[in-house]
């Protein structure tokens, strides 16, 4: 079997927890700000997965409207108790400053693909929950980092441990730190492992950079004390710059039923000279072994590893064929939008396959935004629709964009000049917080173009460095290039706003629609289309 290439989740698909029931296995990752909250995929040979459900999809769980940038849902924990699938996650409403407010939850469904039950409220000390089913005993147990908005120079004060009461719904009894971590600091992302009489704990640390780590630790009673691995950290790419897969850590661990032990991870992969991972935070795995002395150790680590053996090849076919997305059965599960739990105020889809989107805020809303967009997975692409949309002012827009947040994003927008004019224009953000202040990238004044007909929108990325826009007033000619080549990288973990220990999410590219008048203004689309693109400029393709 050959191997794979890592990794296994390409894109903006980060804090991948893992599970295995049965001949199936499951990751959940985060979502932050997206809808409906945490993706959840599925595989049976840990080489192709697919997602299958996001199973925070209504209003009684999830609410994200006025949650900040790279806030909503972290690091949810996906797992099973033999009899139903609990998920615990935390609805992040702030992260900047002293103060994190970090509310976690849990939901429980018999099926993976639900119905998901209505969220019970765990506590709010911290975030990264995760919670330990102990067979053994039959109690369940809730572990979370501490934020202690006192302590500097960091405010991460441990690992916290205490009782979950399914009965009565709530955690009980004493709540104790038990893991303060090692030098490295910033422990978080806690799991709990029970085997031959001893509880594994597998932490994250070092910020999710390129400092961070997977540490584990171990004791024999699960209060503690906990001793630290003979190697400390059993994946990282801190002290290996040059290693394809950067910023390792945040893991998982599951078995096969042949009895391999795998690590899923959170990675990234850079480009540019500047490091910057326009792809986001990826899931990764490393096929790992127990050794004599009772500890898990990653096969040929704790670097990781680009190639990896997996019980099966991934379809590479798959991976590279072109989507033609149209609407006629609602809205494609690539697709998410923000924040919102009630979209029919932002999208609708029509009996013709088209998406219609109603202008709302800006782009850059943290309320009520019309976007719909898709995971960036590929270096290159090539993507376009055909927009049909009548502005009547300069406070009307839609069309194509490459979006991060609403610090970073470009924008191929037919909007219309003050007299009524419609034109193209270009708006992009390419700051950091708090300069979010538009630039115009033309070389000139926007395009002015005809008052009725569709547009052919499309945008080409190469390498994840240059980004060209391009139209046709005519949906069957030729593209025409308009505006510079722009910088791809500025759509990146690492320009997101707050660098690379504050931008959590990943890029995306759909379609967008604003009405700054409160007119709700629509927009049509006929189609989206993603053509990933093998090109020598993509370092790691």
């Amino acid at each position: 079997m050959p191997p794979v290439r890592n990794p296994i989740l390409p894109g903006f698909n980060p804090d991948p927890s893992v599970l295995r029931v049965g001949e199936d296995y499951y990751i959940a990752t985060s979502t932050f700000e997206w809808y409906p909250g945490v993706q959840i995929h599925h595989s049976r040979d840990l080489a192709n997965w697919e997602v299958i459900v996001r199973p925070l999809s209504r209003k009684s769980q999830l609410d994200m409207r006025g949650n900040p940038d790279s806030c909503g849902i972290w690091a949810p924990c996906l797992s099973h108790d033999g009899e139903k699938f609990w998920l615990v996650y935390t609805d992040v409403k702030r992260k900047d400053g002293s103060f994190k407010d970090t509310p976690n939850y849990v939901v429980t469904a018999r099926d993976i693909t639900g119905p998901w039950s209505d969220p019970i409220f765990l506590n709010s000390s911290g975030f990264d929950p995760s919670l330990f089913h102990d067979l053994d005993t039959g109690k369940k147990w809730l572990v979370n980092m501490l934020w202690d908005h006192r302590q500097r120079p960091h405010y991460f004060a441990g690992i916290a441990l205490q009782e979950f009461d399914p009965i009565q719904g709530k955690v009980v009894g004493p709540r104790k730190t038990i893991f303060y971590g090692t030098d490295l600091a910033l422990v978080e992302g806690p799991h709990l492992y029970k085997r031959n009489g001893w509880y594994y704990l597998l932490t994250a640390e070092g910020g999710t950079g390129y400092d961070h780590a997977c540490t584990l630790a171990r004791s024999r009673d699960i209060w503690g004390p906990y001793e630290v691995h003979p190697q400390k950290h059993i994946l990282t790419s801190k002290d290996h710059p040059r290693s394809a897969l950067q910023r390792a850590g945040h893991g998982d661990i599951v078995d096969t039923p042949d009895g391999r032990t795998y690590l899923v991870h959170l990675t990234g992969r850079p480009v540019t000279q500047r490091r910057r991972c326009v792809l986001g935070r990826e899931t990764a795995i490393q096929e790992c072994y127990w050794a004599e002395d009772g500890w898990l150790y990653v096969k040929d680590g704790p670097v990781p590893s680009l190639w990896v053996d997996l019980p099966a090849a991934r379809d590479e076919a798959k991976y590279w064929a072109e989507k033609i997305y149209t609407f006629e059965t609602g809205l494609p599960k690539d697709f998410q939008w923000l924040r919102t739990p009630e979209p029919e105020r932002i999208f609708e889809t029509n009996p013709e396959g088209k998406l219609v989107l109603t202008g709302r805020e800006s782009i850059g809303s943290w309320f009520e935004q019309a976007l719909v967009a898709r995971r960036i997975e590929h270096f290159s692409l090539d993507a376009e629709t055909v927009i049909d949309f009548s502005p009547t002012d300069e406070r009307q827009f839609a069309g194509l964009t490459v979006y991060y947040c609403r610090y970073n994003f470009f924008y191929l927008t037919i909007t219309a000049h003050s007299n009524g004019q419609r034109e193209l224009q270009i708006m992009s953000s390419e700051g950091s917080w708090p300069d979010s202040n538009l630039r115009f990238p033309f070389p000139g004044e926007p395009i002015p173009i005809p008052q009725e007909g569709k547009v052919r929108l499309a945008v080409t990325i190469r390498g994840g460095k240059q980004l060209q826009f391009y139209y046709a007033l005519e949906v069957e000619e030729e593209l025409k290039k308009i505006g510079p080549v722009l910088d791809a990288s500025i759509v990146s973990d690492e320009c997101g706003g707050h660098k690379e220990h504050g931008s959590f999410t990943g890029a995306m590219i759909g379609v967008a629609a604003s009405d700054l008048n409160g007119t709700a203004a629509r927009a049509i689309f006929d189609y989206f289309l993603y053509r990933p693109v093998s090109h020598e400029s993509d370092r790691y393709e």
